[in-house]
C-alpha cells in the first residue's frame, strides 16, 4: 500500500472529487428537513446554523488562499445555502 505523501497527483484529485460530491450530497440532505419544516413539523435550528457558518468559514478560506481552494469552495457553498435555509425554516 502507497504512504498517503506519496499518492500521485491524479489519485489525490479523484479523492477530492468524491469528497466534494459527498459534502454537497450532504447538504442536498436537509431538502427533507426543510420540506417538515415548511410543513410544520419543526427540526432544530442549531444544527444547520452551526453547519452553516462552518461552511461559510471555510468557504472565506478557499477564496482568500492565495492560491483558491476551487474543490474546498465547492464543497462548502451548498451547506451555506441549505444550512440557511434550513436554519430559517426551522424557526417557529
Amino acid at each position: 500500500m502507497k504512504k498517503l505523501n506519496s499518492l500521485d497527483e491524479k489519485t489525490v484529485l479523484t479523492i477530492g472529487r468524491i469528497g466534494s460530491v459527498l459534502s454537497i450530497l450532504m447538504y442536498i440532505s436537509y431538502i427533507p428537513q426543510i420540506i417538515n419544516n415548511l410543513h410544520g413539523n419543526y427540526g432544530s435550528p442549531i444544527q444547520p446554523l452551526v453547519a452553516a457558518i462552518n461552511c461559510l468559514i471555510w468557504v472565506l478560506y478557499a477564496i482568500l488562499k492565495k492560491k483558491k481552494d476551487w474543490p474546498l469552495f465547492v464543497a462548502n457553498f451548498p451547506g451555506i445555502i441549505f444550512g440557511l435555509i434550513t436554519f430559517v425554516t426551522s424557526l417557529h
